[in-house]
């Protein structure tokens, strides 16, 4: 689509550009995209750590509990054992 602008294509939409903003409103329409484009980075980067951070929590949440020992609780002993209680 774009592929065929040629220069004078480019200095005639600039022209055209020029003619509807002015020559006084174009440095603070350049500044306002950019300032949209620094915030729309930023959103997209929070996205991303909150999209790592909530797949880091699942993957803990499915990891195995901690050991019996860790948290100062014995297992039951096996069924077969002369220590389980019938």
């Amino acid at each position: 689509m774009l592929g065929n602008l040629t220069g004078w294509h480019l200095l005639i939409l600039l022209a055209v550009i020029l003619l509807l903003f002015g020559a006084a409103k174009l440095p603070a329409l350049a500044r306002s995209m950019g300032q949209s484009a620094r915030v729309f980075r930023g959103e997209m980067k929070a996205m991303k750590e909150e999209d790592a951070a909530s797949e880091t929590a699942k993957s803990d949440q499915t990891a195995a509990p901690y050991p019996p020992s860790a948290t100062g609780l014995t297992p039951p002993p096996p069924a077969g054992s002369p220590e389980a209680k019938p």
